[in-house]
């Protein structure tokens, strides 16, 4: 048997020989470690704190913070593993060429993480606000990253993908508050004009859900082929929408019959040829 292999003396030289090589790189390591981690903590809370200040949507909050955190990490990992000796470069050339494979993979996803965060930030409306957005008309029920969920008027959920939504147009019924109710109403031609405004002006007006600042107004929009068109435009909150809407429809038309004023619908006329 070789003696030297079981030499006790070379084999302490040997470790002394790795603990001096090593020694330093494996303190530094631990070092950069805890001063990084330290700096990654101070800078979370600073992040935090600034996002706070600002108003970031809570759910955005956290997945920026978790992302911003993983990413220090990967950063100071691939650090520590050079300070050890290490080669990092194809480490981080194969980091690279997974993230894009994944990017590649995950491209739709990746836009509507990139709506979802910009929708977060920009906040062109708010859970509880009326929208109508990809044909689509609902109560924002849920901001999601990914998605952003409606209740539709016939409470149905209605979920759109962030992507979509944050690159077409957007119509926020609830942003001013008030909302201007769109009507109209047809007369014969035999009705009086003044009168017919009165009797529609006297509906508004009595309507308690019918705000009077902006003051509501009614004009002759159109001469028909068989009616005089009126444009009716009361205004009131974006929650009283609906309950206006309906009522004027009905008490217009119980106005109108009892002021004795027509209101025009198609005649069948039937000829009959005698034999």
């Amino acid at each position: 048997m070789d003696t030297e292999s079981i030499n006790p003396q070379k084999w302490i030289e040997k470790g002394y020989d790795l603990i001096v090589d090593f020694g330093p790189k494996v303190i530094a390591a631990i070092l950069i470690w805890i001063i990084g981690s330290w700096i990654i903590k101070k800078l979370i809370k600073s992040v935090e704190k600034l996002m706070s200040k600002r108003g970031y949507d809570e759910s955005l909050k956290k997945f920026l913070i978790n992302l911003a955190g993983w990413a220090l990490k990967i950063i100071l990992i691939i650090s520590i593993l050079g300070t050890v000796g290490i080669e990092t470069t194809s480490f981080a050339a194969i980091l690279a060429a997974a993230s894009l494979a994944i990017g590649m993979a995950l491209q739709g996803s990746l836009g509507n993480f990139a709506g979802g965060v910009l929708i977060m930030i920009f906040k062109p409306f708010k859970i509880g606000d009326l929208i109508e957005a990809q044909g689509e008309l609902g109560v924002v029920k849920e901001i999601e990253i990914f998605t952003t969920k409606l209740t539709g008027l016939t409470n149905r959920e209605i979920i759109i993908p962030n992507g979509t939504l944050s690159n077409g147009n957007v119509i926020n019924y609830s942003t001013e508050g008030t909302r201007r109710v769109d009507l109209t109403f047809g007369v014969g031609y035999d009705s009086d004009i003044k009168k017919t405004k009165e009797v529609l002006m006297n509906v508004l007006t009595s309507h308690p859900k019918v705000l009077q600042n902006p003051a509501p107004t009614v004009n002759v929009s159109e001469l028909a082929d068989s009616s005089i068109n009126f444009a009716v435009r009361p205004w009131s909150t974006a929650d009283d929408y609906w309950d206006v809407y309906f009522g004027i429809t009905e008490n217009v038309k119980e106005a109108l019959d009892a002021a004795g004023i027509e209101i025009p619908y198609p005649h069948a006329v039937e000829i009959q040829k005698n034999a």
